[in-house]
């Protein structure tokens, strides 16, 4: 089963808490506090596996989950990080975030790619003694990670991508120019995946995709093409595959122009690859009279065509020579532009009022309730003084806070006071 779309959660692992802890032991006084720090979560890692040629795996199992931090523990003993996932992919798999359409990763190389990493372990609470606050009884929480949804679509590479109406010869033609066998038979639709060969022609190899037929709607959801349109973006060029005979009642040059326009309409990009016309089929009477309409009618455009037969194999090197000179000229094949997420940003907080309470909102916050502890006063402390360090207790007076007036942050509120 061919499947090159998937959506699957990944969330990276939680950092482990620091420990509360103070040194005991005989003929020792005032040991102090000895909490070690909690571990590391894993981290998440893409890599291409190139054993893999769909996302089928992904159909069935779709949540990954890194293991979390371990704890820390008393005598300043660090909590074990935890072991790092790594989820493998085919070749050509472009990562992008589910909810903005972000891509965060095209996975062309082999090399394993850090995507998210785990959260950073809290500090236990020997990190907090100073000579003013000698017996800490907290310490912090690790960082907690999200679970993020992505959205995986396999897009295959190849230097040329054979595209055409259905049945009109283009696996035929792949299984003549290269070793593939993809299965051939004479109904539509044969081609459910693309199929991959590689050809070669005086020294020079080249990777050839056969996408599945094309039809007139494809670009908005008809037939198989939306689903397969993908695959042609990564392709440096375009053999349009058309059947010269016309043997199923259709006109080649029209056929042309709707497959032409269906990329067009899917994607600029597509719209812009060039073109070589294998105009197949030569070997069935009655096609001389269209290959010489439709060498008329393209006479203007920029397009070369070329009368092919897949079937008797005739034909063909003059095509393959055509597409290694083509190719010589062209860039290599396309890589999507990364992009970020974007990190939580610890210096960054809103400030709103509501009339009824001065809301104080952010990763700033949400980070500093998750580490404070209410019914501890050293901890407390440490609250007020991070409020003021960083800004916030600022931030509350400019936009117009009193003595007395409310302050809601998550779910904590309370009083403003000078």
């Amino acid at each position: 089963m061919f499947v090159d779309t998937a959506r699957i959660f990944v969330k990276a692992g939680d950092g482990g808490p620091g420990a509360v802890s103070f040194h005991r032991e005989k003929y020792v006084s005032r040991g102090g506090p000895d909490g070690g720090d909690g571990g590391r979560g894993g981290s998440i890692y893409f890599r291409v596996d190139k054993g893999k040629s769909t996302l089928i795996d992904f159909k069935y199992n779709r949540h990954f989950r890194a293991k979390s931090g371990e704890p820390g523990q008393g005598n300043r003993k660090f909590g074990k990080s935890g072991t790092d996932l790594y989820i493998a992919v085919p070749q050509g798999t472009v990562i992008k975030d589910a909810a903005t359409g972000r891509v965060l990763m095209d996975m062309y190389e082999d090399e394993a790619r850090l995507l998210f990493k785990g959260g950073v372990g809290g500090k236990g609470n020997a990190r907090f003694a100073t000579p003013t606050r000698q017996s800490p009884r907290f310490s912090t929480p690790g960082i907690k990670c999200p679970e993020v949804e992505l959205l995986l679509e396999l897009k295959t590479i190849a230097d040329v991508g054979l595209v055409g109406m259905p049945n009109v010869g283009k696996s035929t033609l792949l299984s003549v120019l290269t070793a593939a066998k993809p299965k051939i038979a004479n109904y539509h639709f044969t081609t459910l995946a693309p199929n991959l060969g590689v050809a070669q022609v005086d020294g020079t190899d080249f990777v050839l995709a056969d996408i599945p037929g094309l039809i007139e709607g494809a670009a908005a959801g008809a037939g198989l093409g939306h689903d397969f349109l993908r695959h042609i973006e990564r392709t440096r060029m375009i053999v349009h595959v058309l059947d010269s005979s016309g043997c199923e009642g259709r006109d080649p040059l029209e056929d042309y122009r709707t497959i032409n326009r269906e990329l067009s309409e899917y994607s600029e990009v597509l719209a812009r690859l060039p073109q070589i016309i294998a105009a197949n089929k030569t070997d069935i009477p009655g096609s001389e009279e269209n290959l010489k309409r439709l060498k008329q009618a393209l006479s203007g455009e920029d397009v070369e065509v070329f009368p092919i037969s897949a079937a008797t194999a005739s034909g063909l090197d003059p095509l393959l020579r055509a597409i290694v000179r083509k190719l010589s000229t062209l860039p290599p094949v396309q890589r999507f532009r990364e992009e970020e997420l974007p990190q939580e940003e610890r210096e960054r907080f809103t400030v709103e009022n509501t009339g009824d309470a001065f809301v104080v909102a952010g990763p700033l916050i949400e980070g500093l309730l998750d580490r404070t502890y209410a019914e501890d006063y050293e901890s407390m402390r440490y609250f007020q003084q991070f409020l003021i360090k960083t800004g916030v207790i600022d931030a509350l007076r400019e936009a117009g806070a009193k003595e007395g007036d409310a302050v809601v942050m998550g779910e904590w509120e309370f009083d403003f006071v000078e």
